[in-house]
């Protein structure tokens, strides 16, 4: 299973259950993709800056 945090959206690849498994887990964190986009976009800028 892997999990691609891009600018515009999220790209999930693997079998359905574990893309199921993954957005279940997901869901107890971030009510929208929109926010779990935010929130990784904010993580990797920030490390770009501490460099």
């Amino acid at each position: 299973m892997k999990a691609y945090v891009r600018s515009n959206g999220i790209v999930l690849t693997g079998k359905a259950w574990e893309i199921r498994y993954m957005l279940k887990k997901y869901r107890k964190n971030y009510i929208f993709v929109k926010d779990w986009i935010e929130t990784q976009n904010k993580g990797s800028k920030n490390e770009k800056q501490s460099l």
